[in-house]
């Protein structure tokens, strides 16, 4: 499908025969995000779907008791913006809110904004280069304290600075947020910004008080007492935290939505495990709400037989892959293994990155593994409904793989693991420890082995694989493997966050303490110029042409994407929780309710 193509279908929607739903759909098969989808219709000047979900029936505040919710990683903090971990910035949701959310099918839901910008309610600027959000009236902190334009500015001076340390900091560094009047801000871009949603929206745009942080700027921002006790404009209001273990708030009498919400209190329960949490929710009902449920699925299916609760699947750009690397780990370069100096002996040749490709048995692992809650996908770029991108195809093809190599002269010793240029096909794959992934590498090692490929295995604690020392050679980020695999999910529905992870200069080494995004080593020059391309063009039908051109360049190469991977929790048979994709699991938290 090509920019002409996507117009035609753009039209349709205008002209009455298209959905706005069934638009939103066939964008996802093409490997583009349901937010970007909605952009391109935002852009053509149709109207905004309304959000779905459980419709809230309690007709007052308060009344409902307590819920209880299990994380099996407590937070540490409660600022999103110093939120290491999702945890942290889910537990910081009780009480910190954003103008706007995401909600499950990409739109942007106004929170604590009157309205979400357009060009036709004239709070969005027509060169990009500005937006004007207007807060809502009478909104208070939890210590009765109003909200006005004056937190915004605030919040955007505090996070800014490099001396806070936020690792919100690149959301707000390049933007102006000026004062209009009490209730209103402009948000002003260094140039034409075509995703203009995230300073403030979301996950990143958690909005914090003046008058409680401003003692606390700069390097002093780790020492402000509310980044333990927090005062947001939230459903509830701190009353005790523990970092690691508990979190209990009490309903905030004040809130500003209407009947909202409906519990009287909220303890949040850190600790144990994936199965543990699992099995507090479905099969004992100890619990209301079981986070990040990663477990095999057939267990989760023993667990629900014990008719307590229920899994429930949220699915956004959430993506297990493989990285082949693009550099050699076993040649030192400058005290550096995997650096941009080498290549890779095998990897540099495109039949071998193809027959890997093809070594990758999707189908299984998604039945065997993750039932519901993966899909086997061919793309990086995934949407949250349930289709693949009709621009790739996944394929399990051993004799396929075995013809590749051949071909390009790869020939199998007396051992029968092939060789070429005295290089012989002993491959590192590297993984974290978690039962879905080494079952994932335990598949992919025997179907190479038919290929005449060797693989040996390695797991590293999560703790060790995905931290961020310098001095740790076995994280995802030095890659001293032939092969790795994990998942990653954008913090921001724009495909621009994600597809950043592939860019050239994102590349992670030693010259930058390897913090580049890039961990594949992959460069490519057709997709960097895309890449900027679409970070000043305006048209939402070009940039989203743009982003899908530059998903088929990716999954060509280096990168080998697996299952698209649902954000799984487990909920109480009586409980409604409007969850989403593309924003945090608690981000509509003021709007769940239990049956009595």
């Amino acid at each position: 499908m090509n920019e002409q193509d996507l117009r035609g279908l753009v039209a349709d929607v205008r002209g009455g025969r298209l959905s706005r739903r069934g638009f939103v759909q066939r964008m996802i098969a093409l490997g583009l995000t349901a937010p970007m989808a909605g952009a391109m219709l935002g852009g053509a000047g149709t109207a905004s779907a309304a959000t779905a979900g459980d419709p809230y029936k309690p007709t007052k505040a308060g009344g409902g008791g307590p819920l209880k919710l299990l994380f099996w990683q407590g937070p540490t903090v409660l600022n999103a913006h110093f939120s290491t971990g999702t945890k942290d910035a889910e537990g910081s949701r009780l009480f910190y809110e954003p103008l706007a959310a995401w909600d499950d099918d990409g739109n942007l839901v106004p929170v604590l904004a009157t309205a979400v910008p357009s060009e036709e309610n004239g709070m969005l600027a027509a060169d990009g280069k500005s937006v004007t959000w207007k807060i809502k009236p009478g909104v208070t902190w939890h210590d009765g304290k109003p909200l006005t334009a004056d937190d915004l500015v605030f919040t955007w001076e505090f996070i800014k600075d490099p001396a806070a340390a936020c690792v919100t900091i690149a959301t707000y560094r390049d933007i102006t947020v000026k004062k209009v009047d009490d209730l209103t801000v402009e948000v002003v871009f260094a140039g034409p910004t075509p995703f203009w949603a995230d300073a403030f929206v979301g996950r990143n745009g958690l909005i914090l008080p003046k008058h409680v942080y401003s003692d606390y700027m700069g390097g002093k921002s780790r020492d402000a007492p509310a980044n333990l006790m927090p005062i947001g404009t939230g459903p509830y209001r701190c009353v005790e935290f523990r970092p690691g273990d508990t979190v209990r708030g009490e309903r905030f009498e004040a809130y500003h939505k209407p009947n909202r919400p409906y519990f009287d209190t909220v303890e949040l329960k850190g600790g144990g495990d994936a199965v543990s949490a699992a099995r507090a929710v479905l099969q004992t009902g100890d619990y209301d709400f079981g986070w990040n449920l990663q477990v095999e699925d057939e267990v989760l299916k023993r667990l629900e037989d014990g008719g307590k609760g229920h899994v429930n699947t949220v699915f956004g750009n959430y993506c297990e892959f493989i990285y082949l690397n693009a550099t050699d780990p076993n040649k030192e370069v400058d005290g550096e293994r995997s650096s941009l100096k080498t290549t890779h002996p095998a990897f540099s040749d495109p039949a071998v990155r193809r027959a890997m490709n093809i070594l990758v048995d999707r189908k299984s692992i998604s039945d065997y593994i993750y039932g519901r809650t993966g899909k086997p996908t061919s793309n990086v770029v995934n949407g949250p409904a349930r289709y693949t991108s009709t621009n790739t195809r996944y394929a399990f093809d051993v004799a396929g793989a075995n013809k590749l190599l051949d071909d390009a002269g790869w020939a199998k010793g007396s051992d029968g693991i092939r060789a070429k240029n005295g290089y012989r096909m002993h491959f590192l794959f590297q993984t974290s420890i978690n039962g879905p992934r080494q079952k994932t590498q335990a598949i992919i090692k025997q179907a190479a082995a038919k290929a005449g490929i060797e693989i040996e295995l390695k797991a590293v604690p999560a703790s060790v694989f995905f931290a961020g020392d310098p001095g740790n050679t076995d994280t995802d980020a030095h890659f001293y493997a032939d092969m790795e695999e994990y998942a990653n999910q954008a913090t921001t529905p724009d495909a621009a966050d994600w597809m950043k992870q592939y860019a050239t200069w994102e590349i992670a080494q030693k010259s930058n303490k390897w913090s580049g995004w890039n961990y594949s080593r992959w460069s490519n020059k057709e997709f960097d110029d895309l890449f900027n391309g679409s970070k000043v063009e305006l048209d939402p039908v070009k940039r989203a042409a743009m982003f899908i051109k530059m998903n088929d360049i990716v999954v060509t190469d280096n990168v080998l994407p697996i299952i698209q991977r649902a954000s799984v929790a487990g909920l109480s048979n009586r409980l409604h929780a409007t969850r989403s994709g593309w924003d945090n699991d608690l981000w509509a938290v003021s709007d769940w309710w239990k049956d009595a």
